[in-house]
């Protein structure tokens, strides 16, 4: 007796596609499962056959063999239970399997039948779809997060028994449906806002900028004065999530297993603050089998690094990839798996080991050459992939007493969005400029014509400020997207002027 399933695995962040054969013959009571099975896979045995007996079905006393195919990959997680469980039955003609071939199957089995959620359903459902099929079979409590897919049925089911009635005809289970607008409508407002923030205008408007044109800031300056603060709150004035964006990035927390459970879509852009003791593969993914990293759980939002220096040399180093290409790839002796990584990179840092060097209020105890090792720690390649450098000093006590608010994140969004749909425009025949700071030199040729004026203001200031070819490239890109805010299809001296103030590191230096 011989029966087949669909069911489906996750390949990085991509799902595809896995056939679960059983084979039921004469011979002694045994079960074995061959195709790469990880752990969890070659325990399912256990699990399938209490859940089965648990539900009142007979188990057969002979030899079961159950094939994952491809049998070169690598099938790792409990999703395999439940088809190789119906496999079974199948296999046993407690149903028609003819029914089988048209839809898929994934979820974990608990000792009494029911159905546990399953992480990376997402991706593993739209690899479904992506093969033709009618319909797929996911937990109940995975169900919301599988429909976000269109084109393809998803029935949800708490336990084996009311799987197995659902395939027999016995109870049909209504399609789980969700309407994407009213996620979008009741999931995007956040808890925090840009008028909370005292003082520091310069700073704010930089991060306007940093926004606009999805430039890497750096913000220097004592402890206390509002680093940590803005960053959070940038992720409230970046431009609203499209559904292919919100898609990505979903994939991304459901193959960690980090979707929120009363959430099926990610609507919100993400803020990943990982501490500075984190590894390398912890930051860029990695492992035994690779996994996504904070660099890719910051996909289309915002990754801060506090106190920058504090971290390792080698993690920093590794953010190279990731902040050039916008993809992490994990090279392993079989294969190799990429990961989307495009964020804006948010780094703050203190001006010294003590902090307080250049403060009024607070005295420094640190000598020249501790200043200098400490900022040593950051190497000029990771600086050169940081557009906006800014001083941010401490905010005077009558500002902070202010009673008054600031103005709110809508706003400013609303500034943004005008923005970022000029650069849509413009580089919507590109695949991989997506904002004025992924530019290359022939763009910036294109793109960053200036006038007479601009060209004897930049050159003064590079000559002046002694600032190098770096800095030139970002002074331009900056320059563009602050034409962007005010609508300007042409870059104007005020641009370059105001641009030319967020390299102020590099003129210190």
């Amino acid at each position: 007796m011989l029966a087949r399933i669909l069911s489906c695995a996750v390949n990085g962040v991509d799902g595809l596609l896995v056939e679960v054969e059983v084979d039921i013959a004469m011979g002694l009571p045994a079960f074995s499962t061959v195709g790469l099975p990880e752990g969890a896979v070659r325990e399912s045995k256990d699990r399938v056959k209490a859940a089965i007996k648990n539900c009142g079905y007979h188990f057969p006393s002979r030899r079961i063999t159950v094939n994952l195919a491809p049998a070169d990959l690598k099938k790792v997680g409990a999703g395999y239970d439940l088809p190789m469980a119906l496999g079974i039955l199948a296999a046993t003609e407690i149903f028609k399997n003819d029914i089988l071939s048209q839809l898929a199957v994934i979820g974990e089995l608990s000792l009494d039948g029911s159905v546990r959620p399953t992480r990376g359903i997402l991706p593993m459902v739209m690899a479904a779809r992506k093969t033709g099929l009618d319909s797929i079979i996911v937990p109940q409590a995975n169900a919301q997060e599988a429909a976000i897919v269109t084109g393809i049925k998803v029935i949800g089911v708490k336990s084996l028994h009311q799987a197995v009635e659902c395939l027999a005809g016995i109870k049909a289970i209504d399609p789980t449906e969700i309407d994407l607008d009213q996620v979008f409508k009741t999931a995007a407002n956040h808890d925090i806002d840009f008028n909370e923030v005292k003082g520091q205008e310069h700073v704010k408007r930089a991060l306007e900028i940093a926004a606009a044109g999805g430039h890497n800031v750096l913000m220097k300056g004592p402890p206390g004065t509002g680093k940590t603060m803005m960053a959070r709150r940038l992720p409230t004035i970046l431009p609203s999530l499209v559904f292919e964006e919100a898609l990505e990035t979903t994939k991304i927390y459901s193959v960690m297993g980090l979707l929120p459970k009363d959430k099926g879509l990610i609507t919100i852009r993400p803020f990943r603050a990982p501490h500075h003791t984190i590894s390398d593969a912890g930051l860029i993914g990695g492992g035994h089998l690779p996994r996504p990293g904070e660099v890719s759980l910051a996909h289309n939002g915002v990754l801060f690094l506090d106190e920058l220096p504090e971290f390792k040399k080698n993690v920093l180093e590794v953010l190279r990839q990731p902040l050039e290409d916008g993809t992490v790839t994990i090279a392993r002796a079989a294969h190799s798996l990429s990961f989307p990584a495009r964020f804006i990179m948010v780094a703050a840092m203190n001006p010294c080991p003590c902090g307080y060097m250049g403060d009024p209020n607070h005295d420094c105890t640190c000598t020249s050459v501790m200043v200098q090792r400490y900022e040593n720690r950051i190497s000029g390649p990771l600086m050169d992939r940081i557009d906006i450098n800014l001083e941010v000093p401490a905010v005077p006590y009558k500002k902070l007493s202010d009673a008054g608010t600031g103005e709110n994140s809508k706003s400013i969004r609303e500034r943004v969005e005008a923005a970022s749909r000029i650069q849509h425009d413009r580089f919507r025949k590109k695949r991989k400029v997506h904002c004025n700071s992924q530019m290359t030199p022939r763009d910036i040729k294109k793109y960053c014509v200036l006038d007479e004026v601009s060209q004897k203001l930049l050159e003064e200031a590079m000559n002046r400020l002694k600032l190098s070819a770096r800095s030139y490239h970002r002074i331009l890109k900056i320059g563009r997207t602050i034409a962007d805010l005010a609508a300007s299809e042409n870059i104007k001296t005020a641009h370059i002027a105001e641009a030319v103030q967020y390299r102020r590191l590099d003129r210190k230096s």
